[in-house]
């Protein structure tokens, strides 16, 4: 059996594309962090996180001995006026460039954060499901695979929007424990039902009852992330030996992106957010061992 593909993800460290999120980090602090804590891939974070030229990046990854996953992207794939392809087939370039094989697409809301997002009409539904399998389309003939990922705060969070993608589309699916747990999806029963539909993950472990605060509308999302939401591996409620047990079951061959999304407010002292991603990957390599 191939070692397992562990990487992380500038979000660990509090890098969000969302204006306002929190204090964010330099790139070289970030991927030194990223491969002194043993990870061996980094997924691309937000735009003008790394250099948008595709050599650039590659090069500037390399730099750190970090190979690319490829990259989170919103996207709006809901509006019957509005073309996602052309802006996905922008991005391809750097992807060949990084030698990177995932499309992590997000339903955009064409809100800004995740603290809200619209109701989706029939026909929204039929554009977007539509617009997943072009774009899956358009980025297999570049070698790319494109997954969705359930996210909080877009058209695609709840349990009956993922089933809908599920019955809907061909696209695979981005399991993110947290984005799922926090939206109503129990992630280690997804994994159980439709295997076959995982091929990707970014394993985050999540406190439940600030999960639930976020569901019931006592807290924002963002507000709980800041009080911690988000917890490093084996220390919340993700049945993450279920999920890993059902992947292998399975012969999942993808990435295990760890994420532990981070809000900060001015430079960590000490060892900072590598410390809890440190903890991730001990306890990630230990379930995959």
């Amino acid at each position: 059996m191939s070692a397992p593909k562990i990487a992380g993800a500038p979000i660990s460290w509090g890098v969000c594309e969302v204006p306002g999120w929190g204090y964010q980090l330099t790139p070289e602090r970030v991927l030194a962090e990223m491969a002194e804590v043993g990870l061996v891939a980094t997924e691309f974070g937000p735009d003008g996180f790394l250099p948008d030229d595709p050599s650039a990046k590659a090069a500037t990854l390399a730099a750190h001995h970090l190979t690319a996953v490829g990259g989170f992207t919103p996207t709006l794939l809901h509006l019957p006026d509005h073309d996602p392809v052309p802006e996905v087939e922008a991005l391809l370039p750097s992807y060949a460039a990084a030698e990177a094989g995932t499309l992590v697409l997000s339903a955009d809301t064409g809100l800004t954060g995740y603290d809200s997002r619209p109701e989706l009409d029939d026909a929204g539904w039929k554009t977007l499901l539509l617009n997943l399998d072009r774009i899956t389309a358009v980025a297999a003939a570049a070698g790319i695979e494109t997954v969705l990922h359930p996210h909080v705060g877009t058209m695609v969070e709840t349990g009956d929007d993922v089933r809908r993608v599920l019955e809907g589309s061909s696209i695979s699916l981005c399991l993110d424990t947290g984005h799922l747990l926090i939206g109503g999806t129990d992630p280690a029963e997804l994994t159980r039902q439709a295997p076959e539909r995982v091929a990707h993950t970014h394993f985050k472990d999540v406190d439940l009852g600030l999960a639930r605060q976020v569901q019931d509308g006592r807290r924002t999302y963002t507000d709980a992330v800041r009080e911690g939401m988000y917890r490093p591996l084996g220390t919340g409620d993700v049945d993450f030996g279920s999920i890993v047990a059902s992947l292998r079951g399975r012969d999942y061959r993808g990435w295990y992106v760890l994420e532990q999304d981070t809000i900060l407010t001015e430079v960590p002292t000490g060892v900072g957010p590598a410390g809890d991603v440190h903890t991730s990957v001990e306890a990630l390599r230990g379930l995959l061992a």
